[in-house]
């Protein structure tokens, strides 16, 4: 995986501004915060980010993929303002979920989500190198 920075531009925080990859390519569906019984543990978005992200390694997992594989990553927030009071909760859940990878992504405020208890759904890319 090669992390792509433009000279001159500034480093991006907690993600990247693009990545090359080169290998198996796992794609996840929309993932949110909830648990195997289809239950909410947490009502806060820090809480079901965390639970998302962790939602979507297992998801990888199933095909040898970990979090030093996501290469992308798209976040639905059914609110804004609320992502950005909660990022020191969310930047803890990544740390522990994702350690020091940073993908490509984008954040994206929603009307709403499907599932209308979810305040976040995440859907990744991951791409496992070649052997």
């Amino acid at each position: 995986m090669k992390i792509l920075q433009p000279a001159g531009w500034p480093r991006p925080k907690g993600y990247s501004n693009g990545i090359s990859a080169r290998g198996r390519t796992i794609f996840t569906a929309g993932i949110v915060g909830w648990d195997e019984n289809d239950r909410f543990p947490f009502y806060t978005l820090g809480g079901q980010f965390g639970q998302a992200l962790r939602n979507v390694l297992a998801v990888l997992a199933e095909d040898g993929a970990g979090p030093e594989h996501v290469v992308r990553m798209t976040c639905y927030v059914t609110d804004r303002d609320d992502y950005m009071r909660s990022r020191d909760e969310i930047g803890t859940a990544w740390r522990d979920t994702m350690g020091g990878n940073f993908p490509a992504m984008a954040l994206v405020e929603v009307k709403g989500l499907v599932e209308s208890a979810a305040l976040v759904e995440i859907e990744a890319t991951a791409v496992v190198p070649d052997e």
